[in-house]
This record gives C-alpha cells, sequence and structure tokens, in this order.
C-alpha cells in the first residue's frame, strides 16, 4: 500500500478542498450521474467496489440497493468525510489507490460492479495500462466497469489528462474487458468547456489475460 500522499501524484489538490468537494459531489444524485447506465447494474445484489469513491454519494446510493459496497478513498479527507456523511450506510472504507489498489487485490476478491468514476483521468499512460490490468483483476465473470473520462479544462493545482475512449476501449480489450455502453453527456456542474465520456465494459467469462 502507498502511504506517502508524494506517491499519489493524482490526488493532488484534493485533501485541501475535501469540504468543498464533497459538497459538490453531494449536490447531484447517483441516479443524475449514472442516468444513461443505470439499465445496466445488476438487478441482483451483488459485490460493488468503488474506487476514488470522494464523499461516498455513489457507494451509499449502491449500498441502499442492497448490494455489499466497498470503497476505496486515497485522501483522508475525503474519506472521513464519507464516513461521517453515510454513516447509516453499509459501506466498508478502505484506503487504496490506483494503479496499483494493492491492498484489494491482497485481499483476492472478485466484484460484481466496479465503479471508477471521475478518476481515470488522473493516471498517465503507464498508469492505465497498469490500473486496467489490475481492475480487470479485481472484476468477477461478466462483471461489469463503469468508467466515466473528463474532458475539457484542467482546473489548478490539478493533474488530469485528457483520455479519449477510444485508446480506453483499446486497453480494456486487452484485458479482457468487452464495451457495452458508450456514451458523452454535459458536465451536471456546468463548468464551461468540460464534458463526461461514460464506458461500460464487462468481464469476458472466459478470459485468460489475467
Amino acid at each position: 500500500m502507498i502511504t506517502d500522499p508524494k506517491s499519489r501524484p493524482g490526488t493532488a489538490g484534493y485533501a485541501e478542498a475535501a469540504d468543498l468537494l464533497a459538497a459538490q459531489y453531494e449536490s447531484v444524485s447517483f441516479d443524475e450521474v449514472h442516468r444513461e447506465v443505470l439499465h445496466l447494474l445488476p438487478s441482483r445484489p451483488g459485490a460493488v467496489l468503488d474506487i476514488g469513491a470522494g464523499s461516498g454519494r455513489d457507494a451509499a446510493a449502491l449500498a441502499a440497493l442492497g448490494h455489499r459496497t466497498v470503497a476505496v478513498e486515497p485522501t483522508a479527507e475525503l474519506r472521513s468525510l464519507g464516513q461521517r456523511i453515510h454513516a447509516g450506510r453499509a459501506i466498508e472504507w478502505v484506503d487504496d489507490a490506483l494503479p496499483e489498489l494493492g491492498v484489494l487485490r491482497g485481499r483476492r476478491e472478485r466484484f460484481d460492479v466496479v465503479l471508477v468514476t471521475a478518476v481515470w483521468m488522473h493516471l498517465d499512460d503507464r498508469e492505465r495500462g497498469q490500473a486496467m490490468r489490475n481492475v480487470a483483476e479485481l472484476s468477477a465473470p461478466d462483471g461489469q466497469l463503469f468508467l466515466t473520462l473528463r474532458h475539457g479544462p484542467v482546473p489548478a493545482g490539478r493533474r488530469m489528462f485528457d483520455v479519449s475512449p477510444d485508446d480506453t476501449v483499446r486497453l480494456a480489450r486487452r484485458h479482457g474487458l468487452t464495451p457495452v455502453h458508450l456514451g458523452e453527456r454535459e458536465d451536471l456542474h456546468g463548468r464551461s468547456g468540460v464534458r463526461w465520456s461514460h464506458l461500460v465494459l464487462r468481464k469476458d467469462a472466459d478470459s485468460t489475460s489475467l
């Protein structure tokens, strides 16, 4: 597990702005953020992993649906806020981070749903390759990865890359993940020039790439 914040450059700026960011995340609902892909969520409760869970908005919504939910958040300040905001939900909070996800991989669990919301753009090309391999390893056969990509201006003090959906799909295929949805939408917070790609990728049941 990486414990030095300097070793997690993608989290730059999040600790200092944790209160503001948590309020921003909680100002829109899980259903609003994921409206185009809600129909692809499992109808039966299963195991869900929310990577980069932030304030826990998505993890709380999924736990409320009966899913066994693990929320991974590397920024201690956000993790603490999430635990407080959603104290009534059955969420297991874990300190871990992409691309390694060493804690989760060490547990050797597999998840029916993996969410990576507003996180992937923090990884550079090398890190994305490592992260996709590890996310695929954590996905159960026929499990689904829900992933969003941010496009547009980079806020001051943040580390972000403009990652194309096509490149993401090509990388996913190399690790046994097949696209089942690809869409684009506006920014729910109305930020100028910002838009989002939404991808859902399914783990091939007979994948041997891992």
